[in-house]
């Protein structure tokens, strides 16, 4: 058993080790990703040169999502981006969220297993291109992190990302008091105004005179932000410079207005443990006077990092597909950037809030508010979403007031009811609760109603595409064959894999026909696209198939016959095929293909290649088209894999290549077991949500008479 010692002690080695890497690399900032348990999800655990706030869109990224760290895991490589051009083309989803000059670095933690993910971040200033010694360096610090994970395990540790990302420093040691007080009396006699802002943008030092340009007192003025603690420079543009110095390293520049007449020019110069400040009085005219605001009103402007974290949230509701996606989102991204603890979400199916998703409530609870009706009067849902207006509860008392059993029912002590509507039309309400009381400022309001928009947007497009899906489907799972027929003297076995992205559905099919006096026909097909018109189309072609071969006609017939019918009833999909006449008696195998990829062919030895074939034109597009035959000997330890193009096809691959790792997987592959060996060979298209592409697989084995 391991106790809270050792934790801390592998904790103080991860943070050294993370520190060492960051600073031997030179970034200016430092992330450490972990998986979750589920292997689901990067979530921030370290992170050095940037305070946490910065950091919070990004605290858990998607497996799947679009961007560096996650990339970097799922590929197995190291990430560069050279610049924000480069940035915005590969990555615009990150760009949008991170608008400034810089260079990044995603590397995969990996040792005995995946643990995750380091980024790095440098000023724009260096070179664009990373040298192989960088590269070297980069790899042999993951290395390192990745033992220190595994050390953990070893004796007895869980390693896991905790709740917070912890910060630590990359930086040098402080100097002494006395080198302190000689570095104020030094800014005190320069010209203009001299200021420190640490990382998290508090004012650590203030010289007479920026007191004097600021018009504030030093006492009142340490330890706020400036945006805060200075009404004049409330505004998200002054925020986002003290942003862009932090993530960028870069000086930043920019000129702020002070009531009544006073133009201030602002420069920033930062490192790794702050930010320099001069502030001096700005020559020429005064800027035109902002247009007048309510100063008496108690609307606080949204914040730099409340916008950057709408707009990554934003960007982020418009990528997900499915229900299930947006209940994710909203629960691994959403509840953490506003410090909740529970969610319901609850959508309107026949006059009732059915939960369709729901975090941090037992599941009693849930049982008890999951189907009540739209004007239930039990909970503010239903009038929330009867009346379109969000509802904010800071603490039992209040709620109790109007729903006085609400508050026991949950347990909790502050909520959010957020209604999700979509042009008028109800879809549901999302509901985020708080184990302590909570109040909600205007600014965090105004951005969760910002946010139930977007997210009752996402929702009604993920339940259409879960009903399309689930209904092509359907229709795919009952045009395939639920089991292979036993043949003798033969050994068969098949998967189809569905896609990872997308409508999840495709028109991969295989069969396999016994057409008796020991004959057997093997087909396998794509029809195109990944619909539910795919998936009938798909019907069509096994029926006909079907049809054809049951006359013993030869192969090329077969495919004839398939291919007038598709051309007949003006079919707008085509189709590829590969059929295959077994004669066991015959020990021979004829072959035929529409457009498809050739089977792989291992004989005894082990050795296998492909299977030259003479193809002829896709399924579907000319009426006359011929379909040549290949003849094979079937000979005892024969084996044929037929598979779909989504095994093979790999963006930036050469066909050739992906079809000679194929072969050689099925050469070393035990074949004592073909499921087993079928798994083999789906392991060259990667996990699920790696593939772009459905995959069939059929595997013909006529075994040698010692087996």
């Amino acid at each position: 058993m391991t106790g809270v010692g050792d934790a801390a002690t592998h904790t103080d080695t991860l943070d050294a080790v993370f520190v060492e890497t960051v600073r031997g690399t030179g970034a200016s900032i430092g992330a450490l990703y972990l998986l979750d348990p589920d292997g689901r999800q990067l979530v921030l655990d370290v992170l050095c040169g940037a305070p946490a706030g910065i950091a919070a869109p990004w605290a858990r990224v998607p497996l799947a999502a679009p961007v560096p760290v996650a990339e970097a895991v799922r590929d197995d490589r190291v990430v560069w981006v050279g610049n924000q051009e480069e940035m915005a083309r590969a990555y615009p989803r990150t760009a949008m969220a991170l608008p400034y000059p810089l260079a990044l670095a995603a590397a995969p933690v990996t040792g005995a297993r995946r643990w995750g993910s380091l980024l790095l971040m440098w000023p724009a200033g260096r070179p664009p291109h990373m040298t192989r010694r960088e590269r070297g360096n980069i790899a042999a610090g993951c290395g390192r992190l990745a033992r220190v994970l595994e050390e953990a395990v070893e004796r007895g540790g869980r390693p896991s990302p905790g709740e917070r990302p912890r910060v630590v420093t990359a930086g040098a040691v402080r100097p002494a008091v006395d080198s302190v007080q000689a570095a104020a009396d030094f800014a005190e006699r320069l010209p203009g105004g001299s200021c420190a802002l640490d990382l998290e943008g508090r004012f650590t030092y203030l010289s007479s005179a920026a007191c004097d340009l600021l018009g504030g007192e030093a006492d009142l003025l340490l330890g706020t932000r400036p945006w805060q603690s200075l009404r004049w420079l409330d505004d998200p543009a002054y925020e986002d410079r003290y942003r862009a110095a932090v993530i960028s390293r870069e000086p930043v520049a920019f000129t702020a207005y002070r009531p009544p007449d006073h133009r201030l020019d602002f420069h920033l110069y930062p490192d790794a443990s702050g930010i320099s400040v001069r502030i001096v009085p700005a020559d020429g005219r005064p800027p035109p006077v902002p247009a007048s605001r309510d100063v008496t009103g108690t609307v606080t402007p949204t914040s730099a990092g409340r916008l950057y974290q709408l707009t990554h949230l934003a960007a982020a509701l418009t990528e997900v597909v499915g229900v299930q996606d947006v209940i994710d989102l909203v629960a691994d991204q959403i509840m953490p950037a506003f410090d909740a603890q529970g969610l319901v979400l609850s959508t309107a199916d026949a006059g009732r809030l059915r939960i369709t998703g729901h975090r941090g409530y037992p599941p009693g609870v849930i049982e008890r508010l999951d189907g009540l009706p739209l004007d239930t009067s039990f909970t503010p849902a239903g009038q929330v979403l009867a009346g379109g207006v969000p509802a904010f509860f800071a603490d039992p008392e209040e709620m109790r007031r109007t729903y006085p059993e609400a508050p026991q029912a949950s347990g909790k002590q502050a909520w959010a009811f957020l209604p999700l509507v979509v042009s008028g039309r109800p879809v549901g309400c999302c509901i985020l609760s708080y184990d302590r009381p909570h109040r909600f400022p205007a600014e965090e309001r105004a951005v969760l109603t910002s946010l139930a928009g977007l997210v009752a947007q996402a929702l009604d497009r993920a339940r259409l595409y879960d009903a399309k899906r689930d209904l092509a489907h359907s229709l795919q799972q009952a045009l395939l064959p639920r089991t292979l027929p036993e043949v003798a003297g033969l050994r068969v076995a098949a998967r189809y894999l569905p896609a990872g992205r997308g409508m999840d559905v495709g028109g991969d099919f295989y069969d396999l026909v016994p057409l008796g006096g020991g004959t057997v026909a093997a087909v396998i097909g794509d029809v195109q696209g990944h619909d539910a018109s795919a998936a009938a189309l798909m019907g069509q072609v096994r029926t006909a198939v079907h049809a054809h071969s049951a006359l013993g006609t030869s192969p090329d017939r077969v495919l004839s016959g398939v291919n007038r019918l598709l051309t007949d009833v003006g079919a707008e999909l085509f189709s590829s095929c590969l059929y295959a006449h077994v004669d066991l008696a015959g020990r021979r195998v004829s072959l035929a293909t529409a457009g498809h990829p050739p089977p792989i062919m291992r004989l005894p030895g082990p050795q296998a290649r492909p299977v030259d074939l003479s193809p002829g034109p896709l399924l579907g597009i000319d009426p006359d088209a011929d379909f040549p035959v290949t003849e094979l000997p079937l000979t005892p330890g024969l084996m044929l894999a037929f598979y779909t193009d989504g095994l093979v096809e790999k963006p930036g691959v050469d066909l050739d290549d992906s079809l000679a790792g194929l072969a050689r997987r099925l050469a070393r592959a035990d074949d004592r077991d073909l499921d087993r060996l079928i798994d083999t060979l789906v392991g060259m298209a990667g996990s699920r949500w790696q593939r772009t592409d459905d995959i069939a697989l059929l595997v013909l084995h006529h075994p040698a008479p010692d087996r």
